[in-house]
This record gives C-alpha cells, sequence and structure tokens, in this order.
C-alpha cells in the first residue's frame, strides 16, 4: 500500500486536493469533529486537564477555541489528547483499507505529530497566501488570532514542502488540481 501524505498552509486547500485522488481518505479534522462529538472518554480527559474551559458534552467548538485563546499551552494539551486518538483512528483505517493500492493522509499535524512513516510520499499544497486569506475569511468562524495559534505549532511551509517529494499548486481550480494529481499518480504508480 502506498501512502501519501498531504502537507500545506491551513485553508491551502489540503483537504479538497487529498478528496480529488479518488482514493481511501483519512481526513483527521473530520475525526476530530467526531471525537468531539461522540467520545465521552476524550470530554472527560479534556475537562479534567482544561476545566475552566471545557464543560459539556459533546465538547462545543466554542468552548476549545475559548481554552486556546486562553493560554498558549493550552493547544499542545488538546493536541497530545486529541493526537493519540487520531492515530488509533489513522491505524483503524490503516488496516481496514490495507488491501488497497493507495491510501491518502489528510493529517494537518502529520509531520509534527510524527504520526508519517519514512516510506510515505508526501506531497506539499501550495497557494497563495491572498487566495488562502479570501478562502479563510469566508468560513463561519474564522479567527485570525486561533489562526496564528495554529500556524505557531506547526513547522514552517519551507520545511514541509522540502519534505515533500511534490508540489501540487492550488489555484483553487479543479482542472489545475486533476492535472497535478493525474501527473502525481502517473509517477509513483
Amino acid at each position: 500500500m502506498i501512502r501519501i501524505g498531504v502537507l500545506g498552509d491551513i485553508g491551502s486547500g489540503k483537504s479538497y486536493v487529498a478528496k480529488n485522488f479518488g482514493y481511501p481518505t483519512f481526513n483527521a479534522d473530520v475525526e476530530v469533529g467526531k471525537l468531539y462529538k461522540k467520545e465521552r472518554k476524550i470530554f472527560n480527559k479534556l475537562k479534567k486537564i482544561l476545566p475552566k474551559h471545557i464543560h459539556s458534552f459533546p465538547i462545543n467548538k466554542n468552548e476549545i477555541c475559548g481554552a486556546i485563546l486562553a493560554k498558549s499551552t493550552n493547544l499542545k494539551k488538546i493536541i497530545t489528547i486529541v493526537h493519540l486518538e487520531i492515530r488509533k483512528k489513522m491505524n483503524i483505517f490503516l488496516k481496514k483499507n490495507m488491501n488497497q493500492k493507495i491510501v491518502i493522509l489528510d493529517i494537518p499535524l502529520l509531520l509534527e505529530s510524527k504520526i508519517n512513516n519514512k516510506d510515505d510520499i508526501l506531497i506539499f499544497v501550495q497557494s497563495k497566501k491572498i487566495d488562502i486569506f479570501k478562502k479563510l475569511k469566508k468560513r463561519k468562524n474564522f479567527n485570525l488570532k486561533l489562526y496564528k495559534k495554529f500556524k505557531d505549532v506547526q513547522f514552517s511551509l519551507d520545511y514541509k514542502k522540502k519534505k515533500s517529494q511534490f508540489v501540487i499548486k492550488n489555484d483553487f481550480t479543479k482542472k489545475s488540481v486533476n492535472k497535478n494529481i493525474k501527473k502525481i499518480l502517473k509517477d509513483i504508480l
């Protein structure tokens, strides 16, 4: 099985690119949302370390955001708890899809959380900052301070790009993305 990890900036279109490969995709953001809604043990762990912020189950994302904005170290605490579960969910996904030719890993902190394998093929999604911000500002709950806190825990884009075997320049058009994906698949298959 070929594992493809998709890297890039927040809002660069990683999930869009991942989905367009047409292979089974593990989307960590979707899985985190499920953890907050369905996993009481995650709620209990977060409530224990962030009692001033986490009050209700299912976990309200506003409570998570409030905790992150209140204190910089809170984001790392949340990541520690959540990424342990995400790693387990990813392993279940990989076992379920072990007979697939390719799987796509759409995990924002793939390198930072050391979830990747040395044999993974890494693809960097590059987008213009102006296009990213246009897109991010359209998101319902976009918060610049929160964005900066997330950027602080991520490796630099230059580092991620250097670690990647391929770069997809995302101009946010389906035609361009699919053309890049076809080229990459031709190279790796």
